[in-house]
């Protein structure tokens, strides 16, 4: 009776153990404040690093907003919030919702369209009229209201990956999520270690992974200015992409002390 008291306390105590280990190692740290824009840099196509035109990303009731009341037209000008400090391995939560109609001269394609770009070229080495940057998105995707729609969805800007052990040679590849109508809000997880894998989460289901993240391929212009090889690490930016896009946590588990 001893001895199983002896074993039931170690078992108690191994249990209780890794769930303070887990809740350590799991410390969330938010990425946005909900009061302004510290910690981030704007980037917008034709405009220098940190002019933000037209107030396209701004901080209101706690949350951070994109929106294009300063444009008569979009004009291709996509844009991108990044964060000032770069990651490589991490657990990233995003809480999004798509809101309004699409700004005038919007492409077809970016009707509430948004995006987590992950391991992100720094937006002060980018052209100036450059579209995107070097990244790996994480496609954000709302509903029309009738056709099906997939989120969380991979594309491929200036980057190459594996699929299911394959290379990957289009630009968008579809995830398995469901579609997301309306106003909604929703939370995508992306679990990035590094080079080697990512996981999206949306809803705690895994719907897409992919692995061997290098720099290469296409879909980025002017053709950027960074080195090919594996892309192991960088900030992570938020898009502009056209439509009016709400954002309400941005939060990060740094995962780098894991891997070293």
């Amino acid at each position: 009776m001893k001895t199983l008291l002896i074993i039931l306390s170690f078992v108690c105590c191994f249990s209780a153990c890794n769930k303070q280990q887990k809740a350590e190692e799991e410390k969330w740290i938010s990425l946005f404040n909900g009061e302004n824009l510290e910690g981030w840099t704007v980037k917008i196509t034709g405009y220098p690093a940190g002019e933000n035109f037209g107030n396209t990303f701004r901080v209101e009731d706690g949350l951070m907003k994109v929106r294009y009341d300063a444009y008569d037209t979009f004009n291709e000008r996509f844009g991108h919030i990044y964060t000032d400090k770069s990651y490589s391995h991490y657990k990233l939560r995003v809480e999004y919702r798509f809101v309004g109609e699409q700004v005038t001269g919007g492409p077809g394609w970016a009707i509430r369209n948004s995006g987590a770009m992950l391991h992100s070229q720094d937006p002060h080495t980018m052209h100036l009229d450059q579209d995107f940057p070097v990244s790996i998105e994480a496609q954000m995707l709302g509903g029309d209201g009738e056709n099906e729609r997939s989120t969380g969805n991979l594309c491929t800007p200036g980057t190459e990956v594996y699929i299911e052990g394959v290379p990957y040679t289009g630009h968008c590849a579809s995830s398995t999520s469901k579609t997301y109508h309306g106003d909604q809000w929703v939370t995508m997880d992306m679990i990035v270690l590094g080079d080697s894998i990512v996981h999206h989460v949306i809803e705690g289901d895994t719907i897409m992974t992919y692995t061997h993240i290098t720099v290469g391929g296409g879909n980025v212009s002017p053709a950027p200015n960074v080195a090919p090889g594996p892309l192991k690490e960088g900030r992570i930016s938020l898009q502009s992409e056209g439509h009016p896009v709400d954002f309400r946590k941005v939060e990060l588990v740094d995962l780098s002390h894991q891997y070293k």
